[in-house]
């Protein structure tokens, strides 16, 4: 049996920061990290819409604005320092209607409290910069940015390699087993025994939490992101992030545009239950997945609280005209013919019973290992701060 310091379980960006941060901290730490896929930064990471977040929307004082921000000035400096492409590209809130100033007004407080570089535009400065939106003013995030994120995770994955730290793709972990002194994860390629273990798994991570003894009322509800590209001809209309004011009564930020750090204009996403937790399309289906999330009482009362704006989101995902509608709002000039389907992306989003989002990560400790249970946007910004939290949650 392989013996280790510290396993890491999930080859996503979380995962790779928590063991490069270990390693950074303490290079002789003998780590293994296990993902069960045949390739790193698989599913949400590799999923991602690439986007630096400044941490304007967040509660000030919460773990995602905290390590939003410090994770941010962290991942800038790693992928200058790796040759890793980023580029700070600035973003605007657009409100498009007098209605919507009032929320304008607490994102930017937030943004203010938590130290981001951020300021109220009329609709003048707003053309200059985003000459093809509807807004009638905004807020703009200068620092916001766009990066390369399974880039990142490729260099992290190289640099622990190179420190001696041992990654296994294909390897699932189907058991977890306590002792008092040690960690035995049961993997259909033979087991491995480790001192502490993380888990990183994401989409799967309350049921690998369960797998350790962890107790939670919680569930992982997975939503499905769905995409389109702009052709060439209509990138033009986007020239760097467009975000609409949220809406304060629903727990995501709505379509947006993004210029992506490859090239090219990426537009979404709407939500709508995934009907797999790696369901990315309406014909991808896990009975299992399904049924748990259809009988859990969280997911009912959030479905029945926000069954009109949800029923608009599948709408939107059934029917090309009315996601191009809803972009239209920001930028009328879009077309259908502008838009050409891009992969989707699942979210793993941590659900109470009560029906509310957790609305911040949340880590969990049973014993020698600790669950990373929640970890919705902005993580991969704040990735790198994550996993120096969690190696100080370890003790190293």
């Amino acid at each position: 049996m392989s013996q280790f310091d510290v396993a890491v379980i999930g080859g996503g960006i979380i995962g790779l920061a928590t063991a490069w941060q270990i390693s950074e901290r303490d290079p002789n730490r003998k780590i293994v990290l296990l993902e069960k896929e045949s390739s790193l930064a698989a599913h949400q990471t590799g999923r991602n819409s690439g986007v630096i977040h400044s941490g304007i929307y967040y509660k000030p004082g919460s773990l995602r604005a905290k390590n939003c921000r410090e994770g941010k000035v962290a991942l800038e400096a790693f992928c200058t320092e790796h040759d890793v492409a980023w580029q700070q590209t600035g973003k605007v809130i657009v409100a498009t209607s007098d209605s919507q100033f009032s929320a304008l007004d607490n994102i930017l407080d937030r943004g203010q409290q938590n130290g981001v570089n951020c300021a109220i535009i009329d609709q003048d400065r707003l053309r200059e910069l985003e000459p093809h939106t509807a807004g009638i003013k905004a807020i703009h995030v200068p620092e916001a940015g766009i990066v390369d994120y399974p880039g990142v995770c490729t260099k992290l994955g190289k640099i622990l390699e190179s420190r001696g730290a041992v990654i296994r793709l294909g390897s699932r972990v189907v058991e977890i087993r306590q002792a008092t002194d040690a960690v035995t994860l049961v993997t259909p390629d033979g087991a491995v025994e480790a001192a502490q273990v993380v888990n990183c798994t994401g989409l799967h991570s309350d049921r690998m939490a369960k797998l350790s003894g962890q107790k939670m009322k919680e569930k992982i509800v997975p939503f499905r992101g769905e995409y389109y590209t702009l052709v060439p001809e209509a990138a033009h209309l986007c020239q760097s992030l467009i975000y609409p004011v949220p809406d304060p009564e629903f727990p995501f930020l709505g379509v947006h545009f993004t210029r992506m750090i490859e090239g090219g204009v990426e537009c979404g996403p709407n939500a709508v239950l995934a009907l797999a937790r790696e369901g990315y399309s309406w014909g991808q289906i896990n009975p299992r997945d399904l049924f748990e999330s259809l009988t859990y009482p969280g997911f009912l009362r959030l479905a029945l609280r926000y069954w009109k704006t949800g029923a608009g989101e599948i709408w939107r995902s059934l029917s090309k005209a009315a996601f191009v509608r809803a972009l239209q709002k920001l930028v009328p000039e879009i077309k259908c013919e502008h838009l050409v389907p891009a992969p989707a992306g699942v979210r793993a989003q941590a659900l109470a019973p009560e029906g509310k989002l957790v609305d911040d990560f949340l880590i969990l400790r049973q014993n020698r290992v600790l669950n990373v249970c929640n970890a919705p946007s902005p993580a991969a910004t704040a990735s790198l701060n994550i996993g120096k939290h969690i190696a100080v949650e370890l003790g190293i």
